[in-house]
């Protein structure tokens, strides 16, 4: 449990001018006693003479270098946060800060503290979150190249093209927010993908985001970041955060693909100068299940984030209006009782031929497909409905 060391801010019954915090500056800390003072000694400084009420905190996270009285020595609020993670860190600090307005940035110097009155100023004009965008403004030997040439763009173009939030740098660490935002935005992860989770959740939320730029400048003090292990986080995070792309799509295209394939194979039509048999027609029944397997746990997956986690899709808000357990038990049905019908005939040829050899492969691959599909989807449908069951009407 987070504990608060030192509090330099007073009530806002004591205050002579009777003015509550407007602006809180949050900075996560692990082991950055080279820095911390600095940091904490420039934002207050750049807080002094904007004419609100202000206050710094550190969050620490467990460090061993006597940080922690470092920061409290230069005036900041201290909040221990002894779960490790930089999204606990800043929890923590959420939590201990008091200000309308929370401002959040590193403790390695990488930003400017004097930023922080544009920050605040965005937010006067209205916007729910602030970020920072570092991209145009990196200073040489501030990032290296696998961040900023790959690492990066590929992540925040993955969580613009989920999302459509429309932010440049995604990753950004200098940003600012309003207080009442956050019971909306309902911040949990406790590692890295915290950076990644509160732009989705903002976009989400339909809040209004802003963007500034900023400048980036190298690091002082060891580098807490593992490029792999926390890229491997934030892409995790977006994925199944976005059932539509890690399911939905996906298990489209190979049920469609696969039936366009047994299609072909079925109607003897050439391809690729070839006519496909039944190796193909094999791979095509394959891709229809699989297919239809993923679309199932996909729409499991919108079902448990609709009912479980409040979250809002209005495709699957639509669905979930125009579809009910019956239409779904009909459709498997249907798809089912087509793969028994085509069985049948194969058994009336077996029969018709006096029990000898039968060479109908592809309609029997195509009746098993059928069955197994229908079968997924009937079983599916009561799935579904079954974790319905916690919708409130």
């Amino acid at each position: 449990m987070s504990t608060i060391e030192q509090t330099t801010r007073l009530s806002d019954a004591d205050r002579s001018d009777g003015q509550a915090v407007k602006v809180s500056v949050v900075i996560p800390c692990l082991n950055e006693a080279e820095t911390i003072e600095r940091c904490v000694r420039r934002a207050l400084e750049v807080l002094s003479g904007q004419g609100y009420q202000a206050e710094v905190v550190v969050s620490d996270n467990g460090s061993e270098d006597g940080s922690a009285d470092i920061a409290k020595a230069a005036g900041a609020l201290v909040v221990h946060e002894p779960q490790r993670g930089y999204g606990s860190a800043y929890l923590a600090g959420f939590a201990a800060s008091a200000g309308d307005y929370i401002v959040m940035a590193d403790a390695d110097l990488t930003y400017d503290f004097g930023d922080i009155p544009r920050f605040v100023a965005e937010l006067d004009r209205g916007a729910d979150l602030v970020m920072g965008d570092r991209m145009r403004g990196i200073q040489p030997g501030a990032m290296p190249w696998l961040h900023r040439y790959v690492g990066n763009p590929i992540l925040s173009g993955i969580l613009n093209l989920f999302f459509r939030v429309g932010i440049r740098d995604a990753h950004c660490g200098m940003r600012a927010l309003r207080r009442d935002v956050l019971p909306r935005l309902d911040l949990r992860t406790t590692g890295m993908e915290f950076a990644s989770e509160m732009v989705v959740r903002a976009g989400k939320a339909r809040l209004a985001i802003a963007e500034l730029p900023i400048d980036y400048h190298p690091r002082e003090g060891e580098s807490k970041l593992s490029s792999f292990r926390d890229g491997w986080r934030h892409l995790r995070f977006l994925l199944v955060h976005s059932p539509n792309w890690l399911f939905i799509f996906p298990g489209a295209v190979m049920a469609f693909v696969g039936a366009l394939v047994a299609l072909t194979v079925l109607t003897e039509l050439p391809v690729l100068g070839r006519e496909w048999d039944l190796h193909s027609m094999v791979a095509g029944a394959l891709l229809m299940i699989v297919g239809t397997q993923v679309l199932a746990l996909g729409l499991c997956a919108h079902a448990y984030g609709t009912y479980f986690m409040g979250e809002k899709d209005p495709w699957f808000d639509r669905m979930r209006d125009r579809f009910r357990l019956e239409h779904g038990l009909s459709l498997g049905a249907v798809v089912a009782g087509a793969g028994f019908a085509i069985a049948a005939v194969i058994v009336g040829i077996w029969v018709n031929r006096g029990f000898g050899a039968l060479g109908e492969e592809r309609l029997a691959v195509l009746a098993a497909a059928l069955i197994i599909v229908g079968i997924q989807i009937f079983f599916s449908s009561f799935l579904l409905s079954i974790i319905g069951l916690r919708r409130r009407r």
